[in-house]
C-alpha cells in the first residue's frame, strides 16, 4: 500500500489541527491511548485486531494533490494547514497489545506518542480499524470457542461493506476459523478459501441430480452438495446416488439444524456414506453453535451474525490524549491530562500493563500502572513495539496473530470462556486501576 487518503476522518480533527497550527500547540510531545471503558454485551474478554492493517494505513496515511484541492474548495482549514497537510507523514512511536490479544476495560490496547498534530491527525482511522476489526474477532473468538474444535468457514460477505468483508474475513481468521468464502481475503491475507454453490445453482436445473451431476463434473466427489433446496432426505438419496459413499460433505442450510443433523447422519450411514461430513449454516451465532454442540456436525458456515452491522457490538475503542509535553519545562517534561466528564472520564499519564498468573499458569489480574513502574519477572508484558519514528518494528505475520491468540485463551480461567454476560474475565489491579463500575457506560 503506497499511499491511504489522509481524507479517511473527521473534519474536526483537521479543524483542531489548524487551530493548533496557529496557537503553537501542533508541536508539543503528546501521548494517545486507545481503551474501551466496559466489555461491550457483558463480554468477558475482548480481542485485539486490526493491527496489522493499522500499521500499513498509517505508513502510507497522506495527503495528495486531489485531498488538498477538495479541502480547499470545501474552505476546511486555512492556507498554513494546507501546507502542514501537504507534507504529512506520521514520525512517532506506537506500541500495542499484539494482535490476538485478549484485552479489558482500560487495558491500553494502542498508545501513540508523537507531536501533537501528527497523532491527533490519526484518530479516526485508528478507531475505524480497531473498533470494525476487534468486534469481528470477539465475535468469531466466542463462536470458536462454542464450536470445541469444529471447523468454522466465514461466510459473510454479503451481508455488510464490500470492504468490510475482507477485514472480517481476516479478523474472523485471526481468532481460528479455519476458511473463509471471499477471494479477496484469501488473496490479499493468504486465508484459505471454501464455497460450492448457492440454492440458485440447484434451482437453474431440472433436477437436484442435474444440479449434482454438474456440480461434481468439476469439483469432484469430495465436494460439499447442498441438499436442503427441495426435500432433506431426498437431497441426501439423490447426492449419495450420484456421487457415491465417497462424497466429502452435504450442507444443510434451514429447518432444526439438531435434528436435521441427526436425521441427515444416520441416512447417509444407511447408505454407506460413513465418512461423508455435514455441514450447516442459516444465521448462527455463539448460542446455536453451542446448543449444537452434540449433534453429528463436521462444521459450521457463519455469516450475518460474524459481520459488523449485523448485531455484533463495537468495542466502543476511545482515543484520548493522557500526556503532553509542558510547555514551561519543555519536550522532556510530560504532563499527565484526564478527561473528568461523568461516566466518561479516563486516567492521566502515559500506562504500563502486564497481566499476572497464578500458580497453575492462569491469568488472574491485568496490572495496570505508570509507564515508570518495573514490571515483575512472572508477568507477562502486553505492550509490544510496533513503530519507531514513523517506521514500521515488529511486524507479526497473520499466522503468528492466531498463534498468539490461542496462548492467550489458553491462559485464561474456564468462567471466562461462558457465553452468559457476566463481569470481564479477569480484574484489574494496580494504583491506577479504575473503578469500573463508577466509570462504565
Amino acid at each position: 500500500m503506497s499511499y491511504f487518503s489522509g481524507l479517511h476522518t473527521d473534519r474536526y480533527e483537521l479543524t483542531m489541527l489548524d487551530a493548533a497550527l496557529r496557537s503553537g500547540m501542533a508541536n508539543r510531545r503528546s501521548v494517545f491511548e486507545v481503551f474501551t471503558r466496559s466489555l461491550a454485551g457483558g463480554r468477558r474478554y475482548g480481542v485485539v485486531a486490526g493491527l496489522g492493517r493499522l500499521i500499513e494505513i498509517i505508513s502510507s496515511f497522506a495527503f495528495d494533490d486531489s485531498d488538498l484541492k477538495e479541502l480547499e474548495q470545501e474552505g476546511v482549514v486555512s492556507s498554513s494547514c494546507l501546507s502542514y497537510l501537504a507534507n504529512y507523514r506520521f514520525r512517532g512511536d506506537i506500541d500495542a497489545y499484539a494482535e490476538g490479544e485478549l484485552y479489558f476495560p482500560f487495558s491500553p490496547v494502542l498508545t501513540v506518542e508523537a507531536s501533537f498534530a501528527e497523532a491527533l491527525v490519526l484518530e479516526t482511522v485508528v478507531l475505524s480499524v480497531l473498533n470494525h476489526d476487534s468486534a469481528v474477532a470477539a465475535a468469531a473468538s466466542r463462536m470458536v470457542q462454542a464450536a470445541k474444535g469444529r471447523s468454522i468457514i466465514e461466510m459473510g460477505s454479503r451481508r455488510t461493506h464490500e470492504e468490510a468483508a475482507v477485514s472480517a474475513a481476516r479478523a474472523a481468521y485471526l481468532v481460528g476459523f479455519a476458511s473463509t468464502s471471499n477471494l479477496e481475503a484469501a488473496r490479499r491475507y493468504g486465508i484459505p478459501s471454501a464455497g460450492t454453490v448457492a440454492h440458485a445453482f440447484i434451482l437453474a436445473y431440472p433436477d437436484e441430480a442435474s444440479a449434482f451431476q454438474a456440480q461434481i463434473a468439476v469439483q469432484g466427489t469430495g465436494t460439499t452438495l447442498l441438499v436442503d433446496t427441495f426435500d432433506i432426505p431426498q437431497g441426501i438419496r439423490s447426492a449419495v446416488s450420484v456421487a457415491g459413499t465417497d462424497l466429502g460433505a452435504i450442507r444443510i442450510d434451514s429447518g432444526d439444524l439438531f435434528e436435521e443433523s441427526w436425521k441427515a447422519r444416520s441416512l447417509l450411514d444407511d447408505l454407506g456414506a460413513t465418512k461423508t461430513r455435514i455441514v450447516v449454516s442459516g444465521d448462527l451465532d455463539e448460542y446455536r453453535i453451542a446448543a449444537l454442540a452434540d449433534a453429528p456436525i463436521d462444521a459450521y458456515g457463519v455469516g450475518t451474525k460474524v459481520v459488523t452491522g449485523s448485531g455484533v457490538p463495537t468495542p466502543n475503542f476511545v482515543y484520548k490524549l493522557v500526556a503532553i509535553a509542558d510547555a514551561d519545562r519543555g519536550e522532556a517534561s510530560m504532563k499527565p491530562v484526564a478527561k473528568a466528564s461523568l461516566a466518561k472520564s479516563n486516567l492521566g499519564g502515559r500506562k504500563v500493563a502486564y497481566r499476572l498468573f497464578d500458580e497453575q499458569g492462569l491469568a488472574v489480574a491485568e496490572h495496570i500502572d505508570v509507564a515508570t513502574s518495573s514490571i515483575p519477572d512472572s508477568a507477562r508484558p502486553l505492550q509490544v513495539p510496533v513503530m519507531r519514528e514513523g517506521e514500521p518494528v515488529g511486524r507479526f505475520t497473520l499466522e503468528e496473530a492466531r498463534a498468539h491468540h490461542r496462548l492467550a485463551m489458553a491462559e485464561l480461567p474456564a468462567a471466562a470462556l461462558e457465553l452468559s454476560p457476566g463481569d470481564p474475565a479477569l480484574v484489574l489491579s494496580g494504583p491506577w486501576a479504575p473503578d469500573a463500575s463508577a466509570n462504565s457506560r
